[in-house]
């Protein structure tokens, strides 16, 4: 295994954006933690889009902070256009986003890492996981470092033997030109763990000297910008912008006749790409009849000239995508920094983890981020802090902390890809939360404060900070449901916003549950009205307007949470129970799952394989 080099009760492998996560919530919890990674220069690296946030993936982002994380930190710190998408929609979707500084913010990350306590870092590509005694033991590295762990945590990305392809050209190689991981997956099959091969891409960036931007559409950020950060204190920066153009006819008829050249096409790429996040060339070729495609043009940094084209990711050869490139409105005259690329990877089948993100068969080893099939920044930072808050309480001989689909979007995502696992690199969005409505961006601090404060990654300050804006909200509701009004200031108000006039007094509830009425409508009505912050005010509005919905949507929480607390033993033999259908009985023996509603999700369980289980559990007395 080589010379010992060092001992830590946790090491992270990986120094992306699950591998930060992961490494500052173990350390934060008072374990030794070591993180390996096989660049230091770049951690925290955004190899595509320099963002944060967007649909549904605001929403874990402030999950991640009202845990206690540090995405949400870094994201307000390094950001430089903020805007909250979806805005004419209900608040169940409204998602915050922001544009980032993406050298600020790998610097922010690399700053946060050395700063912490507990937390050491290491320059070292890891080759392979040592397993003694059906435990985990350490980690042994290429250049042959040995370091000596109780509990091991996997976030290697997009790096497992992974391959760049643009056009008839490819490499092994890793994300901006970083190299591969070239052992570890050999390791990890060692340990009987199932791998498949996934891929995703990028487009080109173009230097910002080369656009007309004339010819444009502007995108400012919002104003006043809201940050993602629940206890942020200071100003954000808003004053960069992007920018709109569109595909056409030529640019498609440029693609279409590259077809042959496209290693996607022409069978060099093996892997899955993202269904929700498809290149160029697919786009063309899956959506033929759609006249004309999106294409953002956003800023790499404050201090950079590079441009990053959203929705042009390809791996066509690069003498091609500087043609169709030029053929779009605006960027003519582009001229290409860095070409696009497609890149294709190891990953391991999800199934194999427990809903705390521990690799089932292997005690002490977990797992987080794109290794785990996911993609994105924001739900691999997800996976990342929970997957180091459980390596911590591994090392501490504690149980595991499982968020529950009704807790937020993070636990949404850790039990699909767990329960059900995905066939291509998986996404989160709204629609795949049944509570969207309860686990809203806005309310994530009341939802998971709490539980990051018990655990020991939030203080109690934070933690009553948040309890009296909630309490005040509750106040407010209180005193609304109670106050009526009436006269000719109503029907004034009521005229002006198109609102059906009343006969007499109405409750100031009433009112603002009407769809035109805002909060702030209610103010010239209402002199007993208290001073309270934009927040509170926000959660009055959406707790009135939306009361019967949420009504619902507790009751649904509630009738599944029975099922979630009918634990099953892991020690039961699905595959001689007879009166289970075979492939229910070859799913449930496994994914082992921890409860009843789990096993209810499995695909392939069906409602009658479930209540077949109940009956046996009653006949054992379990």
């Amino acid at each position: 295994m080589g010379y010992l080099a060092g001992a830590a009760e946790v090491v992270v492998i990986g120094g992306g954006h699950a591998g930060i996560e992961a490494a500052l919530a173990a350390a934060r919890l008072g374990r030794s933690t070591l993180m390996l990674t096989s660049n230091l220069d770049s951690i925290g690296n955004m190899p595509c889009n320099p963002s944060i946030g967007g649909a549904a993936k605001g929403q874990l982002v402030r999950e991640i902070d009202a845990l206690g994380g540090e995405m949400g930190r870094a994201a307000d710190a390094c950001g430089i256009q903020f805007r909250m998408l979806n805005r004419g929609k209900g608040p169940a979707v409204h998602s915050p986003r922001a544009q980032e500084d993406r050298a600020d913010y790998k610097q922010y990350m690399k700053q946060a890492l050395e700063a912490c306590p507990n937390l050491f870092l290491r320059q070292a590509e890891a080759a392979e996981i040592d397993v003694q005694q059906g435990r985990v033991q350490g980690v042994a590295c290429v250049g042959g470092a040995y370091f000596q762990a109780k509990a091991v945590v996997i976030c290697a990305g997009v790096f497992l033997n992974s391959r760049i392809f643009i056009g008839e050209y490819s490499q092994q190689a890793g994300p901006d030109g970083l190299a591969a991981a070239c052992y570890l997956t050999a390791s990890l099959e060692k340990l009987g763990l199932r791998t498949r091969r996934f891929k995703t891409g990028t487009p080109a960036r173009v230097d910002a000297r080369s656009i007309d931007f004339s010819r444009l559409e502007v995108q400012r950020g919002d104003c006043p910008p809201q940050p993602f950060s629940f206890d942020f204190a200071g100003e954000l920066r808003n004053d960069s912008l992007c920018w709109l153009t569109y595909t056409n006819a030529r640019t498609h008829e440029t693609i279409r006749a590259a077809l042959d050249r496209s290693p996607l096409y022409g069978g060099e790429i093996q892997g899955v790409g993202p269904r929700y996040c498809p290149s160029i060339e697919d786009k063309i070729v899956r959506f033929s009849t759609k006249e004309r495609h999106q294409v953002f043009i956003e800023p790499c940094g404050k201090h950079s000239g590079e441009m990053y084209l959203q929705g042009l990711s390809t791996s066509l050869p690069e003498d091609v995508q500087l043609n169709f490139v030029r053929t779009i409105v605006g960027l003519e005259r582009a001229e290409i920094m860095r070409p696009g690329y497609a890149i294709e990877y190891d990953c391991l089948d999800p199934t194999q983890l427990t809903l705390g993100l521990a690799v089932r068969n292997v005690p002490g080893l977990f797992a987080a981020g794109q290794i785990c099939g996911t993609s994105g920044y924001e739900e691999a930072a997800a996976q990342g802090l929970l997957a180091g808050i459980n390596a911590a309480r591994y090392a501490g001989e504690e149980e595991p902390l499982i968020l529950a689909r009704s807790d937020g979007y993070i636990g949404a995502l850790i039990d699909d890809i767990v329960t059900k696992g995905t066939d291509e690199p998986y996404r989160m969005m709204t629609s795949r939360s049944e509570y969207r409505l309860l686990l809203r961006q806005d309310n994530a601090d009341y939802r998971l404060t709490p539980i990051g404060q018990k655990i020991g990654l939030l203080s109690q300050n934070r933690l009553e900070q948040m309890e009296q804006d909630y309490r005040l909200a509750e106040q407010e509701i209180a005193r609304l449901e109670k106050k009526a009004v009436s006269g000719s200031v109503l029907a004034e108000i009521l005229a002006q916003r198109g609102s059906a006039p009343v006969s007499q007094g109405i409750l100031l509830a009433d009112l603002l549950r009407r769809p035109e009425i805002t909060y702030a409508c209610l103010a010239p009505l209402d002199p007993e009205r208290p001073s309270l912050s934009k927040k509170i005010q926000e959660q009055v509005e959406i707790q009135v307007k939306y009361q019967g919905y949420i009504q619902r949507e507790l009751r649904q929480v509630e009738e599944q949470r029975r099922l979630e607390e009918r634990l099953l033993p892991q020690e039961l033999d699905y595959l001689h129970m007879d009166t289970l259908r075979l492939e229910a009985r070859q799913k449930l023996d496994a994914l082992r799952p921890r409860s009843l509603g789990q096993a209810a999700r499995i695909s392939g369980v069906s409602p009658s394989d479930i209540g077949a289980l109940m009956i046996v559990l009653s006949q054992r007395g379990q």
